[in-house]
């Protein structure tokens, strides 16, 4: 199995032929792509000098994208990147582009995690949640206990009346937290 950490290392032949190192065969643009959308890193060197290609090929993936018809980028923002080459601006570029997609990546899963569970937005969230758990806990708990030490085939015990006083105020004090995150 790779290793999943380091970059995948793929080498360029002379022939301009792209061979995968883990896999031991040769690969595509399409799939090099590919290894990417699935989240790994890839670093492709060319076998006879030693030189770093990965920038080269990754343009080469964006460009064939973009002239297929699967353009993410406006020809304003590209107009803007040609443009910092020329201005000397171009130093702080690369930082910015960097900060850019870091936020959108941690936008993208703040708002995956939001998808899969909407709650977890709410303020307090996990407070309650925990609240919930340790009250099922319990219940769950006196029950067991109760219905561990029953006859067979007799009807379980009932929780006591203070049992049930304890169940109704926390009960309460749970709806009224809700009512409060809701607004």
């Amino acid at each position: 199995m790779a290793d999943q950490s380091k970059p995948l290392l793929i080498k360029r032949y002379a022939s301009r032929r792209l061979y995968n190192t883990e896999t031991s065969d040769y690969v595509t643009l399409d799939d090099i792509a590919q290894f990417i959308r699935d989240g790994r890193e890839v670093q492709v060197v060319d076998l006879k000098s030693g030189d770093d290609l990965t920038k080269q090929y990754l343009l080469q993936i964006i460009a064939d994208h973009e002239s297929q018809g699967d353009s993410v980028l406006p020809v304003n923002v590209l107009t803007d990147l040609v443009r910092s080459y020329a201005t000397g601006v171009h130093s702080t570029v690369p930082h910015f582009l960097s900060v850019s997609f870091d936020m959108l990546r941690e936008s993208q899963s703040m708002m995956m995690e939001n998808f899969t569970n909407p709650m977890a937005a709410v303020p307090g969230f996990e407070a309650v949640k925990a609240q919930q758990e340790a009250f099922m806990k319990a219940m769950t708990g006196v029950w067991a206990g109760n219905e561990a030490t029953a006859e067979p085939g007799s009807e379980p015990p009932q929780p006591s009346t203070d049992e049930l006083e304890e169940i109704r105020r926390q009960l309460a004090d749970l709806q009224s937290r809700l009512a409060e995150l809701g607004g």
